[in-house]
């Protein structure tokens, strides 16, 4: 591992000398354990630890097999599926990798009785498989995180429609938040050049995700003009949207819940801000029953900074406690597009308020690759930037998803796996410098 580090870190290394490095037979990565998938039994959400149940495991190098290609992981980051992973919720993983696994004997590698996981990376090609012409060892990239079959007819129009996609390093194993990692070569996408390691694997899930969620035809297909409710405003996800809502000409009204998260979305560009903490919004009375003043209220406060206009578009990831609100507030015709449900997948909403008013709610989930082209080609642009506020080496990933999972952070969070520090892998300094402030605006926060 050494040796591949050091021909990483030289930056001129050929490419031919890549192919030439040894693989070594093991790698470190972050792994959950099936025999521990219990250890949370009868525990409410909030108390099930994530530096309990994640490990950092020496593990076997897969098999390369056709199509794919093995990565070396310069960093990763931590997302909300690699908390519900640590917390088996829903549902053990361990549960997608036996399905997986009885695909073919190739997927056979994946049912294992532990679970490397993480959803993005950056780092660099060391070998790719029979089949893959558009990548080879040497490439700086970040991989996307749809992992697809195509075997099927239903996924040519749209791949996320695939009877067999799933979410790498969720679905499947040897994902990113290790010193290597098993991806499919049509995960690949160029690495921006002027982000390091670090901020280039931090956009990955959550940019696609949001860039589908609200500009994709599939999504909202948010135009010029429209107000888009985005709740989590400065968050991983939410940080993205307002970005494209700004970026595209939208009016974005951010929900944040304190003034440091708040100011966060002004330094954006946002300027239509509502303090749900400040404002004191409760939408359930109690635990069975929602407070539908509260809707109004909430309804009445986003006219009031947007001259009369209620929402085109509410962009939800929180689920649960925020979703009957949100069909609320949209306009008549207006849009609902959800993905996630960060606090709770079991949703309750008045559908007076959508069916007599013509809404329409959108499910929605991570991208196809041509979406997370797209919304990565923003980011190598400086169009769209990384939101990483925080950067933890591969030993303290466990403590990374415990304050992910208290939301106890800012934007995205990010793990250091083969990188030895921070500020490495730049190589067009010229565009970061023009970004510079907008690059590091979630930095220490």
């Amino acid at each position: 591992m050494k040796d591949i580090l050091d021909a990483i870190l030289a930056g001129d290394t050929p490419a031919e000398e890549f192919g030439r490095l040894e693989v070594p037979e093991h790698y470190r990565g972050i792994t959950v354990h099936a025999d521990e998938a219990g250890m949370f039994e009868g525990l409410p959400s909030r108390e099930k630890d994530p530096r309990k149940s994640l490990h950092l495991d020496d593990v076997p190098t897969p098999e390369l097999g056709p199509g794919e290609a093995l990565i070396a992981v310069m960093a990763s980051a931590i997302n909300y599926n690699t908390v519900w992973t640590s917390i088996f919720e829903p549902v053990s993983t361990f549960s997608f990798l036996k399905r997986y696994g009885k695909l073919s004997p190739l997927t056979a590698r994946h049912d294992l009785p532990y679970h490397v996981v993480g959803s993005d990376l950056a780092g660099v090609v060391l070998r790719t498989g029979p089949g893959v012409n558009a990548w080879k060892p040497g490439d700086e990239v970040v991989a996307h995180c749809l992992s697809v079959e195509l075997e099927s007819p239903d996924g040519h129009n749209d791949t996320m429609l695939d009877s067999e996609q799933r979410i790498w390093g969720f679905e499947t194993n040897f994902g990113g938040l290790a010193e290597l990692a098993l991806v499919k070569s049509n995960q690949l996408m160029p690495k921006a050049a002027h982000l390091t390691w670090e901020e280039a694997a931090s956009p990955g899930l959550v940019n696609s995700t949001a860039y589908r969620q609200l500009v994709s035809s599939n999504g909202a297909n948010m135009k010029q003009g429209d107000v888009v409710l985005v709740w989590g405003a400065s968050g991983g996800l939410g940080s993205y949207a307002t970005q494209f809502a700004l970026n595209g000409g939208a009016i974005p009204v951010c929900v944040v819940s304190s003034p440091e998260k708040a100011e966060i979305c002004r330094a954006m560009g946002a300027e239509l801000i509502i303090d749900r903490s400040a404002e004191g919004y409760k939408f359930w009375a109690d635990e069975h029953t929602q407070d539908q003043k509260e809707w109004k209220r909430l309804g009445a406060r986003i006219r009031e900074l947007t001259g009369g206009d209620d929402p085109d578009i509410v962009f939800e990831h929180p689920g649960r406690e925020t979703f009957g609100a949100s069909v609320f507030v949209a306009r008549k015709g207006g849009k609902i597009v959800t993905c996630a449900s960060t606090s709770g997948f079991m949703h309750e909403y008045d559908n007076r308020y959508l069916w007599m008013n013509l809404k329409s709610i959108i499910g929605s989930h991570f991208a196809n690759y041509r979406e997370a082209w797209e919304a990565n080609r923003l980011i190598a642009k400086g169009m769209i930037h990384p939101t990483l506020s925080r950067a933890y080496s591969l030993e303290e990933t466990a403590q990374a998803a415990y304050d992910v999972h208290q939301n106890l952070h800012q934007g995205k969070v990010g793990v250091l796996t083969l990188a030895p520090s921070e500020g490495l892998g730049v190589k067009n300094q010229e565009l970061r410098e023009k970004h510079l402030t907008q690059i590091n605006r979630f930095r220490n926060r």
